[in-house]
């Protein structure tokens, strides 16, 4: 980073710290709902907490709870967040402050992106229409046109990144908003509907699904990526397992459950893919949030004050006495964990491929 920058992002974090404190001024319970007493996913009354932690990523003030149905095994944020909350939490991750740091992580994915649309030619080889529902800056679009050519793909999202991704060309055409609200006026109108990494997200995923029930065409597909929340990682890391995102993702759900969920609503699920949906990062990432975990924090304007010269340079210096574990740990996620993933039983998601009967 140039010094100007260094000096820009200064100036932005200080202009943006006035308005976080008088956020935190009455304390972080006001973003958390009442405790639900029952599973939303099956109604049992059977919960017992799963993970507390913190937010580990932005490291926002607040702590949150996942609780577990000990019938369905459904796992949810118990207290969920508010509508205040959610909005307070993701501020400055996926735009404002954050915009350019996500922007550059998720647009250096393409392989990842073009293996997603690939796994929907075996069962619809050119779709002529795709709506890609939380898509973001349109990322995964933009890649999967090297596999789809001939696709038209729209992008959905309730954030303004959905229409940058409109001027940028990435969609050809965007929605912004609720799916569940915007499902109606574009019903049947897709010959695939995917929602990657985008379920775990919503506070209702019943409504999501009964959405894209109604987007997709008859004979036309549903695609859809989750966190497995039945990964030996979950348990393995603990708290320091990425896919957990406290307090973002609100939802996991084990594929049982959605497979079951499909079928109830019309679909037919015709792949379950584990190995395919594996994103290699589980010991990298439980590295990195461990140490920037100890580490004095960086700059935010949710801090009362900025770091001094000190505590900036103890950061530098546990960071750095890091590095050797954080190379350690890419190579064992990426060659000695990724061949053996599903058989291991540590795949971190899964890819489910439906067809609306």
């Amino acid at each position: 980073m140039t010094e100007n920058a260094r000096t820009d992002k200064a100036a932005g974090i200080a202009a943006l710290r006035l308005a976080y404190q008088r956020d935190l001024a009455a304390g972080t319970d006001r973003f958390l709902a009442a405790r639900r007493t029952d599973c939303p996913w099956c109604g049992s009354g059977r919960l017992a907490p799963r993970l507390r932690t913190t937010d580990l990523l932005q490291h926002k003030p607040g702590r949150f709870t996942l609780d577990q149905c000990a019938d369905c095994g459904h796992i949810f944020q118990n207290p969920r967040l508010t509508e205040e909350g959610l909005e307070f939490y993701y501020r400055d991750f996926y735009d404002g402050l954050g915009e350019q740091r996500m922007s550059g992580t998720f647009g250096g994915r393409g392989a990842m992106y073009r293996a997603r649309a690939q796994a929907m030619l075996p069962y619809d080889p050119a779709p002529k229409t795709w709506l890609d529902v939380g898509t973001g800056h349109g990322h995964f679009c933009a890649s999967a046109r090297a596999v789809l050519p001939g696709t038209s793909f729209d992008g959905l999202d309730f954030t303004d990144g959905v229409e940058l991704a409109a001027r940028e060309g990435r969609v050809d055409h965007a929605h912004r908003g609720a799916f569940p609200a915007l499902a109606p006026e574009l019903t049947a109108r897709y010959d695939v509907v995917s929602m990657f990494h985008y379920l775990e997200h919503s506070t209702d995923p019943d409504r999501e699904l009964r959405a894209a029930h109604e987007a997709v065409r008859p004979g036309g597909h549903l695609l859809i990526e989750v966190p497995d929340p039945e990964s030996r990682y979950a348990r393995l890391l603990g708290r320091w397992w990425l896919p957990w995102l406290q307090p973002q993702h609100l939802h996991f759900m084990p594929v049982a459950n959605l497979r079951r969920r499909l079928t109830e609503l019309g679909f037919t699920v015709l792949a379950e893919q584990h190995a395919e949906a594996h994103d290699p990062v589980d010991l990298l990432a439980a590295v990195w949030l461990a140490l920037d975990h100890a580490a004095a924090r960086e700059d935010a304007p949710w801090l009362p004050e900025p770091p001094g010269a000190l505590r900036r340079a103890a950061r530098a210096v546990l960071l750095l006495a890091g590095v050797p574990a954080l190379v350690t740990a890419t190579l064992l996620d990426r060659f000695a964990i990724r061949p053996l993933s599903h058989r291991l039983g540590l795949s971190n998601a899964y890819r489910l491929v439906a067809r609306r009967e």
